[in-house]
């Protein structure tokens, strides 16, 4: 896997004053902030250092979550990523769905935590289990 480093520099939670009630909604969205290389010492190469901002917001304005944070991506297409980030500020797409899935697995996890904290509900959906139906009649 080409990710070989996560660190969260940031974390802030609020919760609004009004009571949380009713149908609630949260959206989860990371945000690519900057991207530049960086030597890895122990590897003896150079990685992308991208820092990143992810933000659930619930709705209806009830409370947030936004995380702040670096990860470190190793590839051997440096120059390629920082050109299209210099140019588009994007990434090329297999290594955007590779930095946000890891993305999301990573900062849900820490904004569930958060969101239990606040009294938030779990920004993510958990299984349930249900009496089985009778099926006899």
């Amino acid at each position: 896997m080409p990710i070989i480093g996560l660190s969260f520099k940031e974390i802030e939670g609020k919760r609004g004053e009004e009571p949380v009630r009713g149908d609630l909604k949260a959206n989860s969205s990371p945000v690519i902030k900057n991207v530049k290389e960086v030597d890895v010492p122990s590897l003896k190469k150079k990685a992308l250092a991208i820092n990143f901002d992810f933000n659930t917001r619930y709705e209806p304005n009830v409370g947030n979550v936004r995380i702040g944070g670096e990860l470190l991506y190793l590839t051997e297409k440096n120059k390629e990523i920082l050109d299209l980030w210099a140019k588009d500020k994007k990434l090329p797409d297999d290594a955007s769905i590779t930095i946000l899935n890891y993305l999301f697995r990573k900062c849900l996890l820490k904004v569930a935590n958060i969101a239990e904290e606040l009294q938030l509900p779990l920004p993510l959906a958990m299984p349930k289990i249900t009496p089985k139906e009778n099926k006899s009649k």
